[in-house]
Order: C-alpha cells, then structure tokens, then sequence
C-alpha cells in the first residue's frame, strides 16, 4: 500500500469523528472502517494538542476508543 500524503483537513476530520462525535473509529471495529492507517498517529496527536482531556476521556467512557488508543493519545499531551 502506497504511502498517502496526511493532509491537515483530514487529520482534524478525523479527529473530530473519532474523539468529538463517535462516528468513526480509529481502527476498524463497530461497524466502521476507521481512519486510513497513514492517519493514525496524526488523529492522536492532534486531538492530544487540540482537545481538552474531558474530550478524550468522553471519547473513552463512550467506547469510541479503546485503552490502548487512549493511553496513547494522551502520551501527546505536553
């Protein structure tokens, strides 16, 4: 699979469904394809830098990630 180019619009896109509205998933479960892989660590960095911490745990409590996501994501946070 070709590498893509990670475009900035997506990655808060993506972001936003994942950890904001619950409409994707970071990987593919529940019935979503989630992100593209080449997006994966962009969408944790940039909900780490861009959400507050209530966002990524709602996101947590609600199943829209899992642990490891999450304990990823907040591995960004400076």
């Amino acid at each position: 699979m070709a590498i893509q180019k990670v475009l900035p619009f997506r990655t808060s896109s993506y972001a936003a469904q994942v950890f904001l509205s619950g409409t994707n998933r970071l990987t593919t479960r529940d019935g979503y394809n989630g992100v593209p892989a080449d997006y994966y660590i962009p969408v944790e960095q940039y909900a780490a830098s861009h959400y507050i911490l209530d966002d990524i745990n709602n996101a947590l409590s609600q199943g829209w990630i899992n642990q490891t996501e999450y304990d990823e994501t907040v591995a960004y946070i400076v």
